[in-house]
């Protein structure tokens, strides 16, 4: 038997993921070399015993994944590494990215909107330093945004950050000392929880269901002594949870009544096509309002616009601004204010909406009879794994090679020791719907569903 597949027998799950996930490894392991030829299908087929579907299944998982490529009747060789598409050396990043939708779009809108910006020539001042807020268009075409939103803004409560992680470096820097307690979903974003750990903040575990955390939950743990509390109120990462009006407004009242400070991380509230409120338009003196661009267009735009509760709080967030990254990306963020005044802005969302859509409809019939939530519009899913399926980073490892940007459950949890058995799905980037529907048959397969007809 060739070498690369000497541990084939241990490998568990259906025989043509074993064979990919194989394959996989040899070739980042050096195993299998750039150019070196591949075992002829009938061959291995013959060699392990097995039909030649498996095997052909096996090396159209490994073709797809940008590992080997095939030479006709000169058979399969090993890619060159040079030659892997860009989404398969990134679909390991664990982040969710916007689908691309044939975006030659925004590739369109990319370079339309930049020529707009730069053809006085000369010396644009979009090509020098930046206020570390934001430029001052860029701030009022942010508070527009926001007020259409239900969020009254001033200019000087808007701030311009380089991207909505950014924003929470600085809101948590500045606004929080070490001990205070932050409330949040016990699955809750990393970006938070590893901020809590660089800034010595205690975040607290708070129970919730399908519809997002349980006011009363966090008003016991504002009685004990919270001072804030953070949320993804719209299609929640990673739950997909979504806060419907009533417990919206029931979970401002809270905030209110007991003085804590929220922190909206609002990465997809302008994605559905009829979209709820943010929290911050309920508790508008006690709220701070994020709104990233990367999770609904493209990563690619480092930009987020940023409701301060008041314009003296706008003002120490963008010290903390000037400290770490100095100010955003000044062309990125024009760009963005200029697609929000010619309704660019709305367009690509809207697509990105669509093909979330299709996304979401072409994975519903892998998924059936697992315990899985999603949103209908959004490109992420939070799947529970039963006992017998393998575990998350097992489950997430396996997979990778198919393409799929899986993130174990524990990576989500406030308290480690009471992490979810789920991982979380992303559906969107580059992948395409054949491959993404041939990895969640591979998905069915190792977790021991069968497919629903």
């Amino acid at each position: 038997m060739q070498s690369w597949l000497d541990h084939l027998a241990d490998r568990s799950g259906p025989k043509y993921l074993a064979i990919a996930d194989a394959i996989d490894h040899a070739v980042r392991t050096g195993a299998l070399r750039p150019g070196e030829r591949l075992p002829p299908q009938r061959e291995l087929a013959a060699e392990l015993g097995v039909d030649l579907t498996t095997v052909t299944r096996a090396y159209g998982l490994a073709r797809d994944a940008g590992l080997i490529e095939g030479a006709g009747r000169l058979g399969s060789y090993v890619r060159n590494a040079a030659g892997l598409p860009l989404a398969d050396l990134t679909a390991d990043s664990g982040m969710i990215m916007p689908p691309q939708p044939g975006f030659a779009l925004l590739g369109q809108a990319m370079r339309d909107g930049m020529a707009k910006l730069l053809r006085a020539g000369g010396q644009s001042p979009l090509l020098q330093y930046q206020p570390s807020g934001g430029a001052l268009r860029d701030r009022q075409e942010a508070a527009q945004a926001l007020a259409a939103r239900g969020m009254a803004t001033a200019e000087d409560q808007a701030i311009v950050t380089a991207g909505g992680q950014n924003a929470l470096h600085a809101i948590i820097g500045t606004m929080f000392a070490p001990g205070d307690v932050i409330c949040a979903g016990r699955s809750t974003y990393p970006g938070l929880l590893a901020l809590a750990r660089r800034f010595g903040l205690t975040v607290r575990a708070i129970p919730g269901d399908g519809e997002g955390l349980d006011p009363d939950a966090v008003q016991a743990a504002a009685l004990a002594g919270a001072k804030a509390v953070y949320v993804v109120p719209t299609n929640d990462n990673p739950t997909t949870a979504t806060l419907d009006l009533e417990r919206r407004l029931w979970l401002a009242a809270i905030i209110r009544r007991h003085g804590l400070t929220l922190v909206e991380d609002d990465a997809y509230g302008q994605l559905p096509a009829r979209p709820l409120p943010p929290l911050a338009a309920f508790a508008p003196e006690r709220s701070w309002h994020v709104a990233s661009v990367a999770k609904i267009v493209s990563p690619v735009l480092r930009v987020a616009h940023v409701r301060a509760p008041s314009a003296a709080a706008a003002r120490r967030l963008v010290g903390d601004i000037s400290e770490t990254s100095v100010m955003a990306p000044p062309l990125n963020a024009a760009l963005v204010t200029h697609w929000l005044r010619e309704g660019v802005f709305a367009d690509l969302v809207a697509r990105v909406r669509a093909e979330g859509v299709v996304r979401q409809r072409l994975v519903a019939p892998l998924l059936a009879g697992l315990d899985h939530a999603a949103h209908p519009e959004g490109y992420h899913i939070w799947l529970r794994l039963a006992d017998t399926a393998p575990a998350p980073a097992e489950l997430a490892s396996r997979l990778s090679p198919l393409g799929l940007s899986i993130v174990p459950g524990e990576r989500f949890a406030v308290d480690p020791a009471a992490a979810e058995r789920a991982v979380r799905i992303s559906i969107g980037g580059a992948i395409g719907h054949e491959r993404l529907a041939r990895a969640f048959e591979g998905l069915r397969a190792l977790v021991g569903a069968a497919p629903a007809r």
